[in-house]
């Protein structure tokens, strides 16, 4: 079993790690993990074998990565085709193939467990009262687009579930008014997709002194006006009294696994069953802190295909280590890298 299994969630901290523990850890269970990979997954073998990857890995930036690009191309599992409990797919712009990422009973019972034990950092151990900045008609459509799905997923962490958002998209006044007059004097829980969020959470005129905000993504619109994250912040606090504001990364490749922004709003912290790579998109090695890259991610999660070890598209750069409100590195995400293409492995694929 790994030493990151959620055997009692309830009672799991996953924000305990200094950065040197924390990589003695994962560098172990990781590495057991590339070769489960590599004699499961033949795609995957491919890969390794000709890039000469193999133990031992010393450092976490010694690990063989994988674009993450790979699963909108080829089908990468690590478990038999009739254990495949679970197919995620993810949204893909026009003309572009989605992610697939297959999961077995396993992984996908870690899954839900292991986000839970993330996110309890903020909203603690009992179902809030539940505002989403959105309307309820996303989660009824039969598709379920990929902002859909993460409306449902949210909405497990959330009772009395009020959309601000009525069916045509407006704001719904009446039913804002009626779920403060409810739970407005109590802690509630806040979600929204971030750009949804500053387009209609501020101008509510109402006291959100008591809730708590879970947002992601949207962020390219916002830094068309202009708006970062710290006047995201500042404008919420201002205009409706909101101060308990968390972002998060995260993605279906590596699903479970989500990068929290801290209480102080000083960057993206990494829970104990995962961390990241800053890697120069030139040479591939590791930049030090304070200077930017791609995103490497890792998560101890990707049990049933080889998501373990995932270079991103995203540029990203470490703000710091072992000196915020978290222990582990504190990042943050800059924007995608245009027309990024992680080239070496993905030419490997098609090698028999």
């Amino acid at each position: 079993m790994s030493v990151f299994s959620p055997a009692e969630p309830e009672r799991m901290r996953v924000f305990t790690l200094a950065e040197p523990q924390r990589e003695v850890a994962l560098v172990s269970e990781l590495a057991a993990l590339t070769e489960r990979h590599r004699r499961a997954c033949a795609p995957y073998r491919r890969v390794l074998d000709a890039i000469q990857a193999g133990p031992p890995y010393e450092r976490l930036a010694d690990l063989p990565w994988l674009p993450v690009r790979l699963f909108k191309t080829h089908e990468l599992r690590s478990v038999p085709q009739d254990q495949v409990f679970r197919v995620l797919t993810s949204s893909g712009t026009t003309g572009q193939r989605p992610s697939r990422v297959y999961l077995d009973r396993e992984a996908a019972a870690a899954q839900p467990r292991m986000l839970a034990a993330t996110l309890r950092e903020v909203l603690g151990g009992r179902r809030l009262p539940m505002l989403v900045v959105d309307s309820r008609s996303v989660v009824r459509d039969p598709t379920l687009s990929a902002r859909g799905a993460g409306v449902l997923g949210m909405m497990n962490f959330g009772r009395d579930h009020t959309f601000v958002l009525d069916e045509r998209g407006r704001v719904d006044a009446e039913a804002v008014k009626g779920f403060l007059a409810r739970h407005g004097g109590e802690r509630f829980l806040i979600f929204g997709f971030t750009f949804m969020v500053w387009l209609y959470l501020r101008d509510l005129g109402a006291d959100l002194s008591q809730g708590t905000l879970v947002h992601s993504g949207g962020w390219k619109r916002l830094a068309e006006q202009a708006v970062d994250n710290a006047e995201f912040r500042r404008r919420l606090a201002a205009e409706c009294g909101l101060t308990r504001v968390h972002n998060f990364y995260g993605m279906v490749e590596q699903i479970g696994t989500v990068f929290l922004e801290g209480p102080d709003g000083d960057g993206l912290y990494c829970p104990d069953f995962a961390d990241v790579v800053v890697r120069d998109p030139e040479t591939w090695q590791e930049v030090p802190v304070g200077e930017p890259g791609l995103i490497e991610v890792v998560s101890t999660l990707p049990t049933s295909y080889p998501g373990h070890v995932l270079l991103t598209e995203d540029l990203g750069v470490v703000r710091g280590v072992d000196d915020g409100c978290w222990p582990g590195k504190r990042f943050e995400v800059l924007g995608r890298l245009p027309r990024a293409e992680a080239r070496g492995c993905s030419d490997t694929m098609g090698r028999s």
